[in-house]
């Protein structure tokens, strides 16, 4: 599998401007999270990497292949979104004869036991489904399509708590029998950091962080306690925001911290979580001098 290269891509619509000079790469095997609050431009970024809109400016380029080989880059990489692009009364068999004919050696065996799973059978209608089970067919194609990369647009749209669950499992199942790269691009950010090793946040059109989550999260730190001795603590660090009580304060600091710095005895430090670092870091946290 080769490096899929994001270069540089930026996309207007006239004067309205979606994605402003986007550069990232996406490693084989890995799952990656694509977050952004919406209109950020998740959408149209996933669907400029598969050839359905162009970008303004910028290439998408696997390996070698550059933008001459489009077909054969294309060919790698398969994208399931919310978008329904299946003609009326098509069925989930010919789903999967559609994903079978694209890219060959589909797994008809390993999609009808997940069929099963979700309570789907390969005669009925995507149409005269539900949207939940819409998405679960859809998801069974994604899972068992032959591309070296799957790009899962809201992939939990419509999903009940139980097969959100399942598809996370099967995801894992997926990955682990036959390694590939998955990009989901999700809200539900807390379902999935578990999930996830490396994020890309789009934010103001774009790539505002991109890093292995371990690293972030090493690095996301509340510093609570007086709200003076909060503040003399952290000055020189990057906070991205703050909460207050009465006389209590908490900063939220996303920096490496000073073994040299002294913890004042009444401040105490610990850690926040992937989707709250989200919130600060599209809230538009500045630095504390």
């Amino acid at each position: 599998m080769e490096t899929l290269r994001i270069n540089h891509v930026s996309k207007k619509y006239g004067r309205h401007l979606i994605l402003d000079d986007v550069d990232f790469q996406l490693a084989p095997g890995k799952i990656y999270g694509l977050l952004g609050r919406n209109g950020a431009g998740k959408s149209t970024l996933l669907n400029i990497i598969t050839g359905r809109i162009f970008p303004t400016t910028g290439t998408v380029t696997l390996g070698d292949l550059g933008s001459n080989d489009q077909d054969r880059v294309l060919g790698e990489i398969y994208l399931m979104s919310e978008a329904d692009l299946y003609p009326k009364k098509t069925t989930i068999r010919r789903m999967f004869d559609l994903a079978d004919g694209a890219y060959g050696d589909f797994d008809y065996q390993n999609a009808e036991r997940l069929l099963a799973a979700f309570g789907i059978t390969s005669s009925n209608q995507l149409s005269d489904l539900s949207t939940g089970l819409q998405t679960a067919a859809k998801l069974t194609v994604a899972l068992n399509v032959n591309a070296s990369f799957i790009l899962l647009d809201e992939p939990v749209l419509g999903l009940d708590a139980n097969h959100r669950d399942l598809f996370y499992k099967e995801l894992i199942k997926a990955y682990q029998n036959k390694p590939r790269t998955f990009v989901l691009s999700t809200h539900l950010i807390d379902e999935i950091q578990q999930l996830v090793e490396h994020v890309i946040i789009l934010n103001d059109h774009q790539v505002v962080e991109n890093a292995d989550v371990q690293a972030m999260l090493d690095k996301a730190y509340t510093v609570s306690g007086p709200a003076k001795l909060v503040d003399q603590y952290v000055a020189g660090l990057r906070v991205l925001g703050s909460d207050q009580l009465g006389k209590i304060k908490t900063a939220y600091v996303y920096d490496q911290l000073d073994n040299q710095r002294v913890i004042p005895d009444q401040v105490k430090i610990g850690h926040y979580d992937l989707q709250q670092l989200f919130i600060h870091l599209t809230n538009g946290g500045s630095d504390n001098e």
